[in-house]
């Protein structure tokens, strides 16, 4: 099984809460003798999962960043759905799932999948190439949504959003420019919500291949919002519609 490299408390807590059998081993700063490691460390023992004691340096040289909290694991690769079909096979009710068209900042993705939990999305979608994948600082900003959200990459997007369409899924895309606002849409039903990059918004064909496009109502002076906040606000938009239908 392939390894990977997980940092941050958030991350590495949910790991061992959601899949433990898959951590092999945490590094930890040995400096750090606070609540919150002595609870990490109670956790790790109590499911016989190896700790190592190293120094901050050898944390950062480990995953590249100063930003790890002092706590390092290795772990496999979770057993989430990783096929679109799987995916769309094993959910009961109507799929609500978030598209993002060439998200490049590891930041934004973390957030994006952290709003997809919290909104109970079934899936994040995104390109293979002209995207970030899933690295530690994914995860990281994540919290933990990494561990529960299936990642889903795909070769070519315009291609899925068709197969997604053939699945009976409304597609709807985030646009400044739309006609209509989120507010005036109906995602009750299956739903797949379309994200565009950061500052380029969606590639024209996955624009031309959406149902239809919506915009969020600004009242202040932005223009815009950025790709994890707006994909919060439309996810639970949806998921109050949902709430409400009789």
């Amino acid at each position: 099984m392939k390894s990977k490299m997980i940092f941050g408390f958030h991350a590495v807590t949910s790991r061992l809460r959601h899949e433990a059998s898959s951590v092999e081993e945490i590094y930890v700063d040995a400096s750090r003798q606070d609540g919150r490691m002595q609870d990490l460390l109670i956790a790790a023992k109590s499911m016989n999962v190896r700790v190592i004691q190293v120094d901050d340096q050898r944390l950062s040289n480990i995953v590249g960043t100063r930003r790890h909290q002092g706590v390092v694991a290795k772990a496999g690769e979770l057993s989430l759905a990783r096929n679109l079909d799987e995916l769309l096979d094993a959910i009961e009710g109507p799929p609500l799932l978030l598209v993002l068209d060439g998200i490049t900042d590891p930041h934004n993705l973390g957030a994006c999948l952290r709003v997809a939990d919290g909104a109970g999305a079934h899936a994040v979608i995104a390109p293979k190439d002209r995207a970030v994948g899933l690295n530690a600082t994914a995860a990281k900003v994540a919290s933990g949504a990494a561990e529960t959200v299936p990642y889903i990459t795909v070769t070519n997007l315009a291609r899925t959003l068709r197969e997604l369409k053939e699945r009976d899924i409304w597609l709807i895309g985030t646009s400044d420019e739309a006609e209509k606002n989120l507010y005036q849409a109906d995602f009750s039903g299956p739903a797949a919500i379309v994200m565009g990059s950061e500052g380029e918004g969606m590639r024209r064909l996955t624009r031309e291949t959406c149902d239809m496009l919506v915009s969020i109502p600004m009242f202040g002076s932005v223009e815009s919002l950025n790709v994890s906040v707006a994909s919060g606000v439309t996810l639970f938009e949806a998921r109050r519609q949902r709430m409400v239908k009789p």
